[in-house]
């Protein structure tokens, strides 16, 4: 079924935050729209990564933006992490945002419901990456491994993995390996400067470790079956989904497109993806860091929805949830009728 849906590149090998967000959604959601019949303005979240890539070839083509008309598009929010954008998600700062599973499970669970989950967006793309002198994981033992940030999808990736390994962790850095939550752009200088051991981080951040001289220890999809796991996908308020959805379905043909242009113009479309990292960083990835990225990933609208269940039990078992449960995170109804249309199959939710 993935085959028709993902892109062939790269294929074969949190509370404090959620707590804000829920109180304001306690108080009253509110709905996006103007006055009766005035175009609707989609305010979207994602960051600046390669693991985002369809959201920054769908806004650098002009892909969301044209397929929304006569909706609007403000694309001008971006994050480090997924539980900064959870958190301005639930708080109705964002309508729609590219993010990663495991934020996504914690503001569907600790918000009862006030977000799903429409669509898939990447698969693959993140790693543990460490200094090149630790060869095995039991030298792990005692150094110091960063993440993205507490309760991301790699923070989480990371405590399963320690945890299956016999390492104890908490979410206070301390334990066997001590886990530090940073902003991606500081975990490159800090392990340049030796004040970090390695990094458990999605691309762009991986390759770029990679070339300041890491090597992969894990490479997570070596941890899963088939080698594919949800890596991004696609959130919306419930809220806005259930006053907008004609504007929602919209914004999915949008994504479709830049699914599309990512499979039939690679270069282009990785070009693309590069300038708007540049817009919003300031910094252009290197030719070779975009090459290496991209060829770790794989594009797809399929949510890989049977991933999820093993994601919620990973941040359980880390103590960043309790009791949390996946089934209806997914409303994948506009999704499947555009795919329909097309005669592509239809993606499956939980």
């Amino acid at each position: 079924m993935l085959t028709s849906l993902i892109s062939n590149r790269g294929i074969g090998r949190y509370a404090a935050a959620v707590a804000a967000g829920v109180a304001l959604l306690a108080a009253g959601c509110g709905s996006s729209a103007g006055a009766s019949g005035a175009p609707v303005t989609v305010r979207l979240g994602y960051f600046p990564n390669i693991t985002h890539a369809p959201a920054l070839v769908g806004v650098g083509e002009g892909l969301f933006a044209r397929d929304l008309a006569p909706d609007k598009l403000d694309a001008t929010k971006t994050f480090n992490a997924g539980p900064a954008e959870v958190e301005a998600m639930l708080s109705e700062a964002i309508d729609i945002a590219f993010i990663g599973p495991s934020p996504s499970i914690t503001a569907y669970d600790r918000s009862n419901g006030a977000v799903r989950i429409i669509s898939g967006a990447t698969s693959g793309g993140a790693a543990l990456v460490v200094k090149s002198s630790i060869t095995s994981v039991d030298q792990l033992k005692g150094r110091r491994i960063a993440t993205p940030q507490l309760g991301n999808t790699q923070d989480v990736a990371l405590r399963a993995f320690l945890r299956s390994k016999g390492f104890r962790t908490d979410t206070q850095g301390g334990g066997d390996v001590h886990i530090q939550p940073q902003d991606n752009s500081q975990t490159i200088d800090a392990f340049k400067q030796g004040l970090i051991d390695g990094a458990w981080v999605p691309e762009p951040y991986l390759s770029q470790l990679v070339q300041a001289g890491g090597r992969i220890l894990v490479d997570e999809r070596d941890l899963w079956p088939g080698g594919q796991w949800v890596t991004t996908d696609v959130l919306v308020r419930t809220a806005f989904l259930k006053a907008h959805p004609a504007t929602v379905k919209r914004f999915l043909q949008g994504l479709l497109d830049s699914v599309a242009a990512l499979e039939a113009n690679p270069a282009v479309a990785d070009a693309d993806a590069n300038t708007q990292i540049q817009t919003i960083t300031g910094k252009k990835l290197t030719d070779k860091v975009l090459s290496a990225a991209f060829a770790n990933l794989s594009f797809t609208v399929d949510p890989l929805s049977s991933t999820l269940q093993k994601q919620a039990s990973d941040a359980e078992a880390a103590g960043l949830l309790s009791g949390a449960k996946v089934t209806g995170i997914d409303d994948l109804t506009l999704l499947d009728q555009l795919l329909a249309a097309k005669g592509q199959p239809q993606v499956a939710g939980i």
